[in-house]
């Protein structure tokens, strides 16, 4: 179209050339023509613009004609559109979702999936090793800590990421192959639990179980009840009941399908049932192992106080009163000053909350002399781990990707003050997605 806009062009000109030579007057002019001479000059101006608007116009119309064709051919084209564009050749569209952003969505989603179907396997393992034996389901335990190998490495490659590691697809890929290969692995164990178990054949065995299991849980939720003054597990007694009462219904569904000769659908209502009694096992546990974790920090208080000025008289002797060691130094005695002031007050006092105080106090400048303040670290670490991992459990469905990626990195944490940092942090986490996403177990 172009090559033919030139050649239009350079045609009109040589026309113009053309026509003017052919209009100029070579003869002689003659007395009393002047009057003639004059009108003929009007008359010839008028005519020569004649031919350059007509070229104009052409040229203009030609331009048009084009336009509408490139238009016509661009919609009218199968070739594939590029990514991120409405049609070949045209801009990126503003609402293009990047493909590094696709990524990260998908690496999320295989991390929180590759996670449930974890718990759930393992759930369903601590049924059918009461049914069965801890021998007969030992294969399925070692398949489950291998999906367990490929989640905590997909959980330690995704906290590289972002933490900054360069190549963030790379990354993500690898975030996502890991997770793919720990479903693999869990779809073969649940597979061969399944057969194990054999359910749809007859629940009866497993039935009975479950229902055992139900009895003492029962009994112990009715122990529960108990306050216990911590917001940690505030509602988990009313939670665990909810749970039980599901888990009735589910119990006597099973019955009755059971009987009628329905074997899928009995099967069915039992893995509801278990479900149901397992979410409110880990509610009930997790506030009897609270108040046993309060009576053991409580009395691990004065010893540890004792350990941490053991720790802090090095610091003493005059030569580190300044910079960075003066200020933790300060900042620890202050601490260890208030938690005497609350320990002696005569009201009430979270002892979990003090030891934790007290740990992360003398940590930057514990020396490791005092082994009473490893064990007060490690009492507090395990509880965060544990509170903060059944926390997930019961809310599994409402809970993202980013608080099971801290407490896989927190469960291997040699620094005992730094995994109780991290299970705390992921258990906030947490239940920010209850909050947003509302409450689903």
């Amino acid at each position: 179209m172009r090559v033919a806009h030139a050649l239009l062009g350079v045609v009109a000109g040589v026309v113009w050339l053309v026509l003017l030579w052919m209009t100029i007057n070579d003869d002689t002019p003659v007395a009393g023509a002047g009057v003639s001479a004059a009108a003929t000059e009007d008359e010839s101006s008028g005519t020569d613009l004649v031919l350059p608007v007509a070229a104009l116009v052409v040229v203009v119309v030609l331009a048009a004609y084009g336009t509408v064709r490139r238009r016509r051919r661009a919609r009218s084209r199968t070739t594939p559109a590029a990514a991120g564009t409405s049609h070949v050749g045209a801009w990126p569209s503003p609402a293009a979702t990047p493909p590094l952003a696709d990524l990260d969505e998908r690496s999320r989603a295989a991390l929180v999936d590759a996670d449930n179907r974890l718990r759930t396997l393992r759930e369903e393992l601590a049924f059918a090793a009461a049914q069965l034996g801890p021998e007969a389901v030992a294969p399925v335990a070692g398949a489950a800590e291998a999906a367990q190998a490929e989640l905590a490495a997909a959980c330690a490659i995704r906290r590289r990421y972002e933490e900054g590691v360069p190549e963030e697809a790379a990354a993500l890929a690898g975030v996502v192959g890991r997770c793919e290969e720990a479903g693999r692995r869990l779809t073969g164990a649940a597979e061969s639990l399944r057969a194990l178990r054999g359910l749809e054949r007859d629940p009866g065995a497993a039935l009975a179980a479950a229902e055992t299991r139900f009895r003492d849980l029962t009994a112990r939720t009715a122990g529960a009840e108990t306050a216990l003054a911590d917001d940690s597990v505030t509602g988990y007694v009313e939670l665990a009941k909810d749970s039980l009462v599901s888990a009735t219904v589910h119990l006597n569904q099973t019955h009755q399908t059971a009987a009628s000769g329905r074997p899928d659908e009995a099967a069915g209502h039992l893995r509801a049932a278990e479900t149901a009694i397992a979410r409110a096992d880990v509610l009930v546990t997790a506030v009897a192992r609270l108040r046993t974790t309060h009576t053991e920090a409580a009395r691990l208080i004065p010893p540890a106080l004792t350990g941490a000025e053991a720790e802090l008289a090095p610091h003493r002797d005059g030569t580190a009163y300044e910079g960075e060691t003066y200020a933790r130094l300060l900042h620890a005695d202050a601490v260890l000053a208030a938690v005497r002031r609350e320990t002696t007050s005569g009201q009430p006092y979270d002892p979990l909350g003090v030891l934790r105080r007290i740990v992360h106090a003398t940590a930057p400048l514990a020396t490791g002399r005092s082994g009473v303040l490893t064990l007060a670290a490690l009492l507090v670490a395990r509880e965060s781990l544990a509170a903060a991992d059944d926390y997930v459990t019961v809310h599994r469905e409402a809970v993202g990707a980013a608080p099971r990626v801290l407490l896989a990195q927190a469960r291997p944490a040699d620094d005992l003050p730094r995994a109780d940092a991290l299970a705390r942090e992921a258990r906030e986490l947490a239940e920010r997605d209850v909050r947003l996403r509302g409450h689903s177990a």
